[in-house]
């Protein structure tokens, strides 16, 4: 992917603007997910229930959607990461919560957009990346000084885990894939409880790791 630039902040839409926007966002997720990255805008926007010049006036060209959606996504796991901090006195449930709620986003479906070597720069994808690094470090460091999770996992670990045991599977007779990711996801979890029952080969792969990845 080029470099490229997210826009400066927008005017607040109208309600019914909103609607539509956060519309095309969902259908292009499930799209990319189910096609790759150069599904038709055409289909996105019928998924969505609207015009191709709804589409466009949102997102004027397929970088600028793919972006967003990134960004949507990202905002989404936070939100979920930071309900889950708030909600759950246990450390161990706060992660667990979080880790579950991201296979309803199907990151794995989109692993290559939430890559930290993406090539793109901007101050909102920017903020939109940190905001969801800094909740996953925070759930972590919680679970740890807890004593439940094993020490020799880092949120590295956890953010590499999701993606690939939330890939969707190829071929359309999978119609569980959403509850096959959950089960594995959490035979993933039971597996990151203390007492360790193994020793992991390597070393912890921490945030700051994948970060050096994109240079």
């Amino acid at each position: 992917m080029k470099s490229t630039t997210v826009g400066a902040t927008r005017a607040p839409l109208r309600a019914d603007a909103a609607r539509n926007r956060e519309r095309i966002l969902a259908s292009a997720r499930e799209a990319i997910v189910e096609q790759g990255h150069e599904v038709a805008l055409d289909e996105i926007a019928r998924r969505a229930g609207v015009g191709n010049a709804t589409l466009y006036r949102h997102f004027p060209d397929r970088e600028s959607l793919l972006l967003h959606v990134l960004m949507h996504v990202s905002d989404q796991i936070t939100e979920r990461a930071r309900q889950a901090l708030e909600a759950e006195t246990d450390p161990f449930e706060a992660l667990s919560r979080m880790v579950l709620d991201s296979a309803r986003e199907r990151i794995g479906g989109l692993c290559w957009l939430l890559s930290f070597a993406t090539e793109v720069d901007g101050p909102q994808l920017a903020a939109s990346r940190e905001r969801v690094l800094r909740v996953t470090e925070e759930l972590l460091a919680r679970a740890h000084a807890s004593g439940q999770l094993r020490p020799d996992v880092g949120a590295g670990d956890l953010l590499i885990a999701i993606s690939r045991l939330t890939l969707t599977l190829p071929g359309k007779t999978c119609v569980r894939d959403g509850d096959m990711a959950r089960r594995h996801l959490q035979i993933f979890l039971d597996g990151l409880r203390t007492p360790s029952r193994s020793q992991l080969p390597g070393e912890a792969i921490q945030l700051a790791d994948l970060k050096d990845e994109r240079h």
